[in-house]
């Protein structure tokens, strides 16, 4: 099939599955000596899809690439593959906490400010202002 079918097929673009075959994801089919398109396969049509699936659940190309690879060695095991789930889950378990504790930051500058009025005496900038000035000050060494 094309390049287009593939893309159709897999559920992605064109330029998606081009540039999986840049990251080394996905084999570039070779040209037709005689010209002529590329023919993809129902097997990259497959693996565009795992890479995908594999997207959705937060594991980046890199992991991915890792993943592939377990694919087609013989030595590896589903614990390789679960062991990646859960080290993924935990990261995704940090972000959570860390979102929690901006979401928490928000509600507390939102929280103080008055809902109108200048600038001048908004505690949402005033706050902004100060957490940057806290940020960027020197840390002062314990006594």
């Amino acid at each position: 099939m094309t390049i287009s079918r593939a893309a159709d097929e897999a559920g992605v673009g064109v330029e998606t599955i081009r540039f999986y075959e840049r990251k080394g994801l996905i084999e570039q089919p070779l040209r037709p000596s005689g010209g002529g398109y590329r023919e993809y396969d129902r097997e990259t049509v497959e693996r565009i899809r795992f890479i995908q699936q594999a997207q959705d659940l937060g594991f980046t190309l890199r992991e991915i690439a890792e993943l592939l690879a377990l694919r087609t060695d013989r030595q590896a095991d589903c614990a390789d593959v679960r062991d990646q789930a859960i080290a993924k889950r935990e990261e995704v378990e940090c972000k959570i906490a860390r979102l929690e504790e901006i979401r928490a930051a928000l509600d507390a500058v939102i929280a103080t400010c008055p809902g109108g009025g200048s600038l001048n005496s908004c505690t949402i900038m005033e706050a902004l202002s100060s957490q940057r000035a806290k940020a960027t000050a020197p840390i002062e060494p314990p006594d």
